[in-house]
Parts: structure tokens; sequence; C-alpha cells
């Protein structure tokens, strides 16, 4: 999945030092609800663990080569969102050198093009802090709704103690 930007790929060990180089930042991990990473060995943990998956990307920038972000979804009985089992929960976060860029929307874009005509999904989920309005942005950008909901993701490592709110996006339109 590429754009003319951008290329979804799966992560690396070899991304690992890169991964820590943007992921370290205080400024971006707990926009997303993890804790910024501490070391490289933790970063190429992670890619092991949580990124080691077959609907979890590292967010290539054609133009450098390197992984700037993670674009993602999870199914029925992964999600912190009570979703149906036709559904996704969507994710992503990109490195802060690369907010403001159009960046994230490409990526998203990219996903849910995906999500809709390969997995078939019938409707996308997204949730995002409030203090982090940016993140709906991007949602909004790419046709999500704010559903008025709110929850609590007991599955995040970082935030869990704090309110999200819930987007989503159909797959056909409501008449």
């Amino acid at each position: 999945m590429e754009t003319e930007r951008i290329l979804f790929r799966l992560w690396r060990d070899d991304d690992a030092e890169t991964l820590y180089k943007y992921a370290s930042d205080p400024e971006v991990g707990p926009r997303a609800g993890w804790p910024p990473h501490k070391s490289v060995e933790e970063s190429l943990e992670i890619i092991r663990t949580i990124f080691h998956s077959d609907h979890m990307w590292a967010i290539e920038l054609k133009e450098t080569g390197e992984p700037i972000g993670c674009m993602g979804y999870m199914i029925h009985g992964e999600s912190n969102i009570d979703i149906g089992e036709n559904d996704a929960e969507v994710g992503y976060w990109v490195a802060r050198p690369y907010w403001n860029r159009g960046i994230c929307t490409e990526a998203l874009r990219l996903l849910i093009d995906y999500c809709f005509k390969e997995k078939g999904f019938r409707t996308l989920w997204a949730d995002y802090f409030p203090d982090n309005p940016a993140s709906g942005k991007v949602m909004e950008h790419c046709g999500f709704r704010d559903t008025g909901k709110v929850n609590r993701c007991s599955r995040l490592q970082l935030g869990s103690d704090r309110p999200v709110k819930i987007m989503r996006l159909d797959s056909t339109p409501a008449v």
C-alpha cells in the first residue's frame, strides 16, 4: 500500500533506532496513549511484540526510506471500543517533525481504502484524547464523524484513566 509520498510496510528489527528517535519524544506517545520510549532496546521489543502483526505497519517516508510513524487496525475483541464483528478500530501516530504536513491524513485515507475495499469492514472506529484535537481533525478530514460517545481505554499503557472521544466511519454513507 502506497501513495506518492509514503508506503506501508512491516516493521523490521533494524527500524529500532529510528523508532526510538521519534518514539522517545515526550510529545508523541502520550497523545496516543503510550509512554515515551526509554531506549533503543525498548523500541526493538515493541517492534517484535506490539508492532509484529499483519495489521500494523510502519509509515515509511519514501523520500528518506525511514519509518516516521505507525498505522494499523484492531478487530473485534482487540479494540477498546465495543465494535461489531465486521468492524475495525483504526489507530496511528506520526513523528513530530512530520506533523501538519498532511502525511497522517494521507496515511489514514490509505488505511481506510484498504480496510473497506480489501478487508470488507463495514464500519471503522477511532478515538482520540480531547487534549489532542489534531488527531480528531485528521479523522474528520477522512470522513469520520463524532458519535457523541466517550470511552476509557483500559488497554492503553498511558492515559487509561482519561476519556477519549469516539469517532465512526461507515463503508456506505447513511441515507
